[in-house]
Order: structure tokens, then C-alpha cells, then sequence
């Protein structure tokens, strides 16, 4: 079974959220990566810069709390969008089967593809409307 994360998103107050959830869980974030650091090909306007583009806190269990803030580019992050399931399988095949099996009906958002930060990633809308991230590490740990 492949590792379940949630993964929030924000308005332009991803790092304050953060924190604040760093207070109450404790431990020290994993990743914080910021649009400034994107290639220059994705990137989103320069006022963005320095928004959170991922982050992650490690939480109990394994786990990880997710998020990052939404760039001016997409749909503002309202309740009912700001949340994803995010999936980390082992390998592309199970991703792919994840993705094909999870995604029947819905709306293909990116296709899983080879992603600039290292990952074979994708994500999409289910049929009922729940937004989902598949993400395969393909760099060694």
C-alpha cells in the first residue's frame, strides 16, 4: 500500500500555516521549497517568488503534513479545492495503475509524467469530486 499524505494548499500563507502547525506537532521541516527555485520554464510571476511552492512536515506514524501556496496562475484554494490526497507508491507501475484506476470518470489534471523536482508525478479530480496527487520518488534517497 502506498504511502497517504494530505496535502494542503494556500493563499499566499503556506509558511505561517506551517509554522504554526510545526508548533503543535513539533520536528523540523523536510522540504521548503520556494517558486524562486522552480526552472524558469514554470515559473510564476516574480512577485511569488518567495511563496511556498512545497513543503513537508514530518508528523507521528510516518506521516507527513503537506502543503504549498496556490500561484496566481491557478484557481484560488477555497474550501473544497485546498485539500488533496497525496499517494507516494514505490513504483511507476503502481502509480500508473493508481492513476488509471482512481482517475476512471474524473478529470485528468497533469498526467503522470517525469517532474522537474526529481518524481514521476500526477494529479487529478475522482469522479465524486476529491482531488488527488500521485507522486513516485525517482531520485535515490
Amino acid at each position: 500500500m502506498p504511502a497517504l499524505n494530505p496535502y494542503l494548499n494556500f493563499n499566499g500563507n503556506a509558511e505561517e500555516a506551517f509554522n504554526f502547525y510545526r508548533s503543535v506537532f513539533g520536528g523540523e521541516f523536510l522540504v521548503v521549497s520556494r517558486f524562486k527555485d522552480m526552472p524558469a520554464e514554470y515559473k510564476a510571476s516574480e512577485k511569488e517568488d518567495n511563496l511556498i511552492m512545497h513543503i513537508s512536515l514530518p508528523i507521528a506514524g510516518g506521516n507527513y503534513l503537506m502543503g504549498s501556496d496556490v500561484p496566481s496562475s491557478m484557481p484560488k484554494a477555497v474550501t473544497g479545492n485546498n485539500i488533496n490526497i497525496s499517494l507516494h507508491p514505490d513504483t511507476r507501475e503502481e502509480a500508473d495503475r493508481l492513476f488509471k484506476g482512481l482517475s476512471a470518470g474524473g478529470n485528468v489534471v497533469m498526467p503522470m509524467a517525469d517532474a522537474f523536482w526529481g518524481a514521476y508525478f500526477g494529479m487529478f479530480i475522482d469522479k465524486f469530486g476529491i482531488s488527488w496527487m500521485i507522486n513516485v520518488e525517482t531520485h535515490p534517497k
